[in-house]
């Protein structure tokens, strides 16, 4: 259970806190700021919890280590379970403080949720938007896979993959505003509605795809072991 709730609480941070640089700060910080955002909540939080349970925070992430082999499908639903609960509550609590403000409208500014078409930040159509999130998902697995690998420096998976988030972002925030996890586009896309739910599926289906290549690609062609 605290595994469980370790998930819950990385994942509740990454939602409020990257999110929240969106609709609170993103006129402030802009596109690059919520990059960094994002990048710097996953770095903290694997060092917060990665020694409890690894700090998946993603179900995609987890997806991808139950296929290769490196946790099991009991353990996989539980933090499924409990990503998806904190990302929900990271999203609640977001949307009560932004009420605070006077103006705030969830229809208009929505909650940093995802999106592709009239969703998408810059226009990006729904193939466009499909392919970016199983690229990017992609590439966040192997450096994921990578950086925690026995062989790699130590003590620096954090930084690796904080930065990897980051970088994936950048790119992918005027597409979708950027998933790479289904737990992060589920929370906000509950409380927002309308089309951020109806193409909630992309933001489910495309990231688990994306953690699933990555895993391909580096237990049969990268991996060392």
């Amino acid at each position: 259970m605290k595994k469980f709730l370790a998930e819950m609480l990385g994942t509740f941070v990454l939602v409020f806190i990257g999110c929240g640089s969106a609709v609170i700060a993103g006129g402030n910080v802009g596109f690059l700021g919520i990059s960094f955002a994002f990048g710097i909540a996953v770095l903290t939080m694997v060092y917060a919890i990665g020694a409890i349970s690894g700090c998946h925070i993603n179900p995609a992430i987890t997806v991808a280590m139950l296929f290769a082999g490196k946790i099991s499908g009991k353990d996989a639903g539980g933090y499924i379970i409990f990503q998806i609960i904190g990302a929900i509550l990271g999203a609640g609590v977001l949307y009560l403080i932004a009420q605070g403000l006077v103006g705030y409208d969830i229809t208009a500014n929505g909650l940093g949720q995802n999106g592709y078409g009239s969703g998408s930040p810059a226009g990006y159509g729904m193939s466009a938007a499909f392919i970016a999130e199983v690229v990017l998902t992609a590439i966040f697995l192997l450096v994921i896979f990578g950086a925690t690998h026995k062989d790699a420096p130590g003590k620096f998976a954090g930084i690796a993959i904080g930065l990897a988030l980051t970088m994936i972002h950048i790119v992918g925030i005027p597409i979708t505003g950027t998933s790479v996890n289904p737990a992060r586009s589920i929370g906000p896309a509950l409380f927002v509605g309308g089309d951020a739910l109806s193409q909630l599926w992309l933001f489910i289906v495309a990231p688990i795809l994306g953690g699933i290549l990555g895993a391909v690609l580096w237990k049969y062609i990268l991996g060392k072991d």
